[in-house]
């Protein structure tokens, strides 16, 4: 049992909701975001989805591709994204999800990844444009490093493919709530219940919804759906708004994410 997998049980037995924010990894900078890591931890996060920026990132919406592009501009790659994760471990043992696209990975080689990633305390990966139908090697070795795999699923997927995806997703599923791209919106999707309700009949494995929510009140009514609240566009926004200046960044991030985890916790 990997740290994600143990969270959701301890989660579980006490009837809460994760609470698990995005962030991409180096904006505004690789320390800022070591920092941004501990700070969400205070607030109240459960789990990290830290973002490997790429320049072609499809299932990002203009917020998140903008902080890719200012991560970029720094010149990070995904080895010193792993190597933040391994310093980060010195100071915390908050699960962390990598959100990558497959290319870097491919770039890296599978093998050398996925050892490498878990070495450093990585404890699962999320890859947007990387089907589970040809994801077996991959499967494989995360397998084999005790790295989970964290599939998507979206309101369009027919049965068939949540049973597919149910089945080689690991640590949990990522519900994504609308058709499009992330982004943070002023009222969630009506196909969050549906789409969750239909899950349910081929998995106990925890579900996680992202996508979208963007206040706390949308944290809170996801909460009582899902088994976790992802939350990303909205906080790279405060991030977006203070670039030059960590201190507001960092106290602006932290006031947001204590809300939303508020609101996360709300579920009865």
């Amino acid at each position: 049992m990997n740290r994600i997998e143990a969270k959701f049980k301890e989660l579980g037995a006490r009837g809460e909701s994760a609470f698990m924010p995005y962030i991409c990894a180096g904006d505004p900078t690789p320390e800022i975001s070591r920092k941004l890591v501990l700070t969400l931890e205070a607030a109240g996060a459960d789990l990290i989805e830290l973002g490997v920026p790429f320049s072609d990132p499809i299932a990002d919406g203009p917020t998140v591709q903008k902080a890719s592009e200012r991560a970029l501009a720094n010149q990070i790659s995904l080895q010193q994204i792993i190597d933040l994760v391994r310093g980060l471990r010195a100071e915390t043992q908050l699960p962390i999800a990598l959100m990558t696209y497959y290319n870097p990975i491919f770039r890296m080689g599978e093998s050398k990844f996925c050892k490498t990633a878990s070495e450093a305390g990585v404890d699962g990966v999320i890859i947007p444009d990387l089907p589970p139908e040809e994801a077996d090697t991959l499967l494989q070795i995360a397998t084999a490093h005790n790295l989970a795999t964290i599939f998507l699923v979206a309101p369009t997927s027919p049965p068939e493919r949540l049973r597919r995806i149910a089945s080689v997703s690991t640590g949990f599923i990522y519900c994504v709530s609308v058709t499009g791209v992330t982004g943070a919106r002023t009222s969630l999707s009506a196909e969050i219940q549906p789409m969750v309700t239909e899950l349910r009949k081929y998995t106990e494995k925890p579900l996680c919804v992202g996508f979208g929510v963007s206040t706390r009140a949308q944290a809170d009514t996801v909460a009582q759906l899902a088994d976790g609240v992802i939350v990303g566009s909205a906080i790279v926004n405060v991030i977006e708004a203070h670039l030059n200046d960590e201190v507001a960044i960092l106290s602006g991030v932290k006031e947001f994410a204590a809300e939303l985890a508020h609101g996360v916790k709300q579920r009865h």
